[in-house]
């Protein structure tokens, strides 16, 4: 998509912490100022969809949880093969990053390799900075790093299953906003055909076909 631009190279997570009103405490025993970053994916809204103007959409917190809960449904043929416990693990923690980054989409103009450097550096941050003290847990940050680093090779059989919810989420939504506010979000459509595994492109084709049937209906009302 391009190089590093002057501002890409500018960027940088203390950047941004250096901007917040209460950054978390870092090299804390503590997991609290972890916890507390933790709430700005609650409020940070998903990007692509605020250019449509729906600007009380959902925000990154709430497409995770999905996620996490549709990793819990994998169909059976798949989820024999599957470490599901580490799927849903992988959901939460894919766009952890996005509490600093934001949610960059593709027509921002960041470059993929930019948008890789920024997440890998707040990733680290989190796993060093906020949770490299703290004890106990099943989710150290040398874990959620290393799952974090999983899902973006995309080489495993887990990761790849979660790219694919990732899309399915984003297709459900698409659906639910066009239901919700009569408008036609058609450019997010190529999502579905981007999804990797069988058994999952059976989900997306579901979903699609509820969505022509939707704006066939919708045809079908306003003939005079």
């Amino acid at each position: 998509m391009g190089s590093e631009t002057p501002s890409d190279a500018l960027w940088t997570t203390q950047s941004v912490l250096s901007t917040l009103p209460n950054p978390p405490e870092e090299n804390s025993t503590s997991p609290i100022p972890f916890f507390h970053l933790l709430e700005r994916l609650k409020t940070t809204k998903r990007e692509g969809w605020r250019r449509f103007g729906i600007t009380s959409g959902e925000s990154i917190s709430d497409h995770m949880y999905r996620m996490s809960i549709m990793t819990m449904l994998a169909p059976p043929t798949l989820a024999a093969r599957l470490n599901l416990p580490h799927c849903m693990k992988m959901a939460l923690i894919h766009d952890m990053a996005e509490s600093l980054v934001g949610d960059i989409t593709p027509v921002d103009k960041v470059s993929k390799t930019e948008k890789a450097r920024r997440e890998a550096e707040v990733m680290d941050y989190i796993s060093k900075s906020l949770l490299g003290g703290v004890p106990g847990g099943m989710l150290s940050g040398e874990e959620i790093l290393k799952v974090f680093n999983e899902y973006e090779a995309n080489e495993t059989l887990e990761a790849q299953f979660v790219h694919d919810v990732d899309k399915m989420e984003l297709l459900l939504q698409m659906v639910e906003y066009e239901r919700a506010h009569n408008m036609n979000l058609s450019e997010f459509c190529h999502v579905a055909e981007r999804v990797q595994l069988p058994e999952t492109k059976e989900w997306a084709a579901t979903v699609m076909q509820e969505r022509e049937a939707l704006w066939k209906k919708r045809a079908e009302e306003q003939k005079p």
